[in-house]
């Protein structure tokens, strides 16, 4: 691809040292792979004919029978960034959701995903503060800060959720946002699940109006309660031994 057809994909320009355009494809939520606690989050990078002898390697090419195999030789690469395969997985998936859906799936997975944001956002809008209150995209953000002057703070609702069989959505991002609640249904949900977490987000508004102490023990119906973050940020333990 040219810089003008990239940007023309993308709708944005990234220059790079070199003055050529560099992209970057978020494969999450839009292409099937999941991020945050389901992650990985992964997407490929494209880049112009200029940067191309620079990419790290192997890179995957094509020889003239059609078959595929992995270009080492390569002097001006940075050389490898990974000493594994990373999440080349995440991409194989992505490219495979794309083929399977084709052009004409992918439009209608889109107005799909845009069409269950606006409808979450416009049956809490009444309830909670729309943090900017317009039709969304795929995702919209609640501002938390009526519920915390009320007792219970956006942690407090994402814990509660877990009480109603919900994992809760992204909270405090974007940071720009108090109290964030970034919430993405996404494309896969039917009417009744997004209904279903409608449902226990006006529950919890009532709860919070009557006795936001409630919130604050929760969850309750978990095999483990209130979990240290905190210490779990600070300290992690990314290898379990039984």
């Amino acid at each position: 691809l040219d810089g003008a057809n990239m940007n023309a994909i993308a709708g944005i320009t990234k220059p790079s040292l070199f003055g050529v355009d560099v992209m970057h494809f978020n494969l999450h939520k839009t292409f099937s792979t999941p991020h945050g606690g389901g992650g990985p989050g992964c997407g490929p990078v494209a880049v112009t004919e200029a940067l191309a002898p620079y990419l790290p390697v192997p890179v995957v090419e094509r020889r003239a029978d059609g078959t595929f195999f992995l270009d080492a030789e390569r002097p001006q690469s940075i050389g490898k960034v990974k000493a594994f395969y990373g999440n080349i997985g995440m991409v194989i998936r992505a490219y495979i959701y794309i083929r399977t859906l084709g052009a004409k799936g992918i439009r209608r997975m889109s107005e799909n995903a845009v069409l269950n944001a606006n409808y979450v956002m416009a049956r809490l809008r009444e309830t909670y503060t729309v943090a900017y209150d317009r039709t969304c995209m795929h995702e919209f953000v609640l501002n938390g800060t009526p519920q915390k002057k009320k007792g219970a703070r956006t942690l407090d609702i994402a814990k509660r959720l877990l009480d109603y069989n919900i994992h809760p959505p992204t909270i405090y991002f974007p940071l720009i946002v108090p109290e964030a609640m970034m919430i993405e249904p996404t494309e896969t949900e039917s009417k009744e699940t997004l209904d279903t977490f409608v449902h226990a987000m006006l529950k919890i508004a009532e709860e919070i109006d009557s006795d936001p102490e409630i919130l604050k023990g929760a969850p309750y119906n978990r095999s483990v309660r209130r979990l240290d973050e905190v210490k779990a940020a600070r300290e992690p333990i990314i290898r379990w031994r039984p």
